[in-house]
């Protein structure tokens, strides 16, 4: 048996949550004071998530690149191909915040957007 400490990010209260695990099998998840504590754990020793932020290429902006992020978090194991994908992409200006940028980024449901707009150059 296997055991995991982890400080929940969910809330202000930062738990520090304990974790018993048998091979891939969550045994016990204790030292929360709430049920998302408990989500958070769960997910995290089984298949961790992450918001993935980055810049795409703009052509033709005020800018050289555009800030953009996933509309949800995706698997953590899948970072490095997604950011692969991000950086093959580029789009012109003008752009508005939220425009996706990228649908559905490795069949994960997210869409990668635009996190600001970015208007045409003069």
């Amino acid at each position: 048996m296997t055991e995991k400490e982890l400080i929940c990010v969910n809330c202000p209260i930062g738990c520090t949550v304990t974790v018993k695990m048998e091979g891939d099998e969550i045994i016990s998840v204790t030292g929360n004071t709430c049920p998302k504590g408990e989500a958070y754990a769960r997910k995290e020793c089984i298949r961790p998530e992450r918001i993935l932020t980055s810049t795409v290429k703009i052509e033709g902006g005020t800018h050289r690149v555009l800030p953009v992020i996933t509309s949800e978090e995706i698997p953590l194991d899948v970072m490095f191909e997604a950011m692969e994908e991000v950086r093959k992409v580029s789009v012109k200006a003008p752009v508005s915040e939220g425009d996706v940028i990228i649908s559905n980024l490795l069949g994960t449901g997210a869409d990668v957007v635009a996190s600001r707009s970015m208007a045409a150059a003069d």
